[in-house]
């Protein structure tokens, strides 16, 4: 029994030595013990330790400072606010764990201690030594005492205190950082701030050039108008020099002929006009021809007086036009359909409605929903000619066939006729009830036609300023109208889905063409006028034979609606204004269809030049492109 205490003094007595002097001084007592064999009693007086005696080291409170000029007050105050939230949190005491229910014995406590600290040698001989004096029944395990609270807690503290350390060691390092950051960014600040100041001093000396600068342009402007005022009247002037030349050729060609017809004998001669410095004609003797010129001149104006007298036009014979011109234009070669974007004239403010090419020369006129007409000479773009007179919108144009005048309709239910040589509104027809859409011109050059909202359309005759016909017999609008080409043959296009064709000396519909399921929007012939082309609101393209009146194709390439078709000089390209911005181009001999994008939106209006080169469209931006 004296050996059994004896043992359980030394292991006690190793026990307080391992947790009062470390590690190293714990197992050399315990082999010294092992190796005098006496054992003797030590009293051992165990406290509990009442304070942590670490000295925690002085953070200086560098951190704190107050934001300097404009920083906002409350930032400040949060700032103090943080700093003393932890202050008071490092002046916590730190809260011990709840003691263990069961408490743990000393063996287990010296076992874990070995293996905690990496003794594995110390620990094989305490576990050999131990259980060899358990079986010998040297010592019993219900004499073996519980390890007081008080080095379990030591040892929970010494671990709470190193990861203080290093948290507060990465603290540390954060705080240096930050104070490295905030330096950082003041420098920043300031730096930016004073590339602010520059800036706004560059600033106000840019406006201040540039005040000085409008003022100095200001100056220019009545200069510059009057100069542009002066070059549109060149412009005019120009052009008008121009119609009056062809006119004077024409007479003179007229005249040539008359004289051919005219010549009595090769034995009589034409004396020679000669003109004096004055400008007048000298005295010279009249001969025969002469004289027979000048009856004829005198018969054509009482002619010309009796007309004035009854005023009303007569319907000229329907004269077919020659196709042989037509075909020989068909032989010439293949067809263009590898247009690109051009040119961009920006002519209306509001959409344009429809584009007309003059008869004769490198001319197109525009109208648009901004009331105006606009002459512009190609290919320069130049605007030589603006017409104003409609009170709304302008919905179609058309040139007479000598190239000198123009018919428009628009929503104000008129139709105006204007002479282009002088720029002016000469007469204005006045009778339907709603919007006209469409207008065209016989080819005699001595009647209107006119389609509108109403339901009807009217021929109007242009010597005896009157409607002569109205024709009646569709059920919806009437949204287009054009005259076959040399004939008194009409073609009109209506939203009831239908084609009408009229004769114009008795306004009658001579037949109808059925087969758009969605309204008709456009109708024209061909050049040869055997063929008829419609688009409809769904983009449904339908081709008819004029002679047999029946349909001949149907193309869809909807859903998009058709505005506008126009033929080709040859007759084999049709071409469509899409209302998706698109042009079609359909090739009649090979069925091929192309697309020309190049609108930002809706596509009104379409039209080839004469010689097929050039395709010319407006849109609703107010633009008219050039493709070529």
């Amino acid at each position: 029994m004296a050996a059994q205490q004896g043992m359980r003094n030394s292991a006690l007595r190793v026990l307080e030595e391992a947790l009062g002097m470390g590690l190293t001084a714990a197992a050399d007592t315990a082999e010294a013990v092992a190796a005098e064999g006496a054992y003797y009693l030590e009293q051992v007086t165990v406290t509990e330790a009442s304070e942590d005696d670490y000295d925690y080291e002085e953070i200086p409170d560098d951190n704190f400072c107050i934001p300097e000029g404009e920083e906002d007050l409350a930032k400040a105050i949060q700032i103090v606010q943080e700093q003393a939230t932890d202050t008071y949190i490092l002046e916590q005491k730190t809260v011990l764990p709840p003691k263990h229910a069961v408490p743990e014995v000393i063996e287990d406590f010296l076992c874990n201690f070995l293996i905690k600290m990496g003794m594995t040698r110390t620990l094989d001989c305490f576990q050999s030594e131990w259980y060899e004096l358990i079986q010998k029944g040297i010592i019993e395990l219900r004499d073996a005492e519980n390890v007081p609270d008080v080095y379990t807690q030591n040892m929970f503290l010494e671990n709470e205190n190193k990861n203080l350390k290093k948290e507060l060691k990465q603290h540390k390092q954060a705080a240096d950082k930050a104070r490295e950051d905030l330096l950082k960014t003041q420098k920043e600040r300031d730096f930016h701030r004073m590339h602010h100041k520059r800036i706004v001093q560059e600033k106000n000396k840019l406006v201040n050039d540039l005040k000085g600068l409008k003022l100095h342009y200001a100056s220019y402007e009545p200069t510059i108008r009057v100069l542009h005022e002066k070059h549109h009247t060149l412009l005019k002037e120009k052009m008008l020099t121009s119609l009056e030349r062809d006119r004077a050729l024409g007479q003179i060609s007229g005249l040539e002929a008359t004289l051919r017809h005219m010549e009595i004998g090769r034995s009589y001669t034409v004396p020679e006009i000669r003109v004096g410095h004055s400008g007048e004609r000298e005295n010279v003797p009249e001969g025969p021809t002469q004289k027979c010129l000048r009856e004829a001149r005198e018969q054509n104006k009482c002619k010309t007086k009796m007309k004035d007298s009854t005023k009303d036009s007569e319907f000229p014979v329907d004269i077919k036009p020659d196709p042989s011109q037509n075909l020989c234009k068909e032989n010439l070669g293949p067809s263009k359909f590898d247009y690109k974007l051009n040119n961009i004239f920006r002519l209306h403010e509001l959409p344009v409605s429809c584009i007309a090419m003059h008869p004769r020369k490198e001319i197109l006129v525009s109208c648009g929903e901004d009331r105006l007409w606009k002459l512009v000479g190609l290919p320069e773009g130049i605007v030589l000619l603006t017409g104003l007179g409609h009170t709304d919108w302008i919905s179609d144009c058309c040139f007479h066939p000598s190239g000198n005048k123009l018919a428009t309709s628009s929503g104000d239910t008129t139709v105006k006729l204007w002479d282009l040589c002088k720029g002016d509104c000469i007469l204005t027809f006045e009778g339907h009830n709603h919007a006209v859409w469409s207008c065209t011109w016989h080819s005699c050059g001595d009647f209107v036609a006119s389609s509108s909202l109403d339901k009807t359309s009217k021929i109007w005759d242009v010597n005896s300023e009157r409607c002569r016909c109205t024709l009646y017999g569709h059920t919806d609008s009437v949204n287009s109208i054009e005259f076959f080409p040399f004939s008194n043959t009409l073609l009109t296009a209506s939203a009831d889905k239908s084609l009408s064709i009229w004769d114009a000396r008795t306004g009658k519909c001579e037949h109808s063409l059925y087969g758009h399921m969605h309204s008709i929007n456009d109708a024209i012939f061909t050049p040869r006028g055997h063929i008829i082309a419609s688009c409809d609101a769904c983009g449904v393209i339908k081709l008819w034979d004029f002679r047999k009146l029946l349909p001949v194709v149907s193309i869809d390439i909807g859903p998009s609606p058709g505005n506008e078709v126009n033929f080709d000089s040859t007759g084999r390209v049709l071409a469509q204004a899409s209302g998706s911005g698109v042009i079609h181009l359909l090739d009649l001999k090979s069925g091929q269809i192309h697309k020309l994008m190049g609108h930002e939106s809706e596509a009104h209006t379409v039209v080839f030049s004469h010689d097929g080169e050039s395709l010319f469209s407006g849109g609703s931006d107010g633009t008219v492109r050039t493709w070529s």
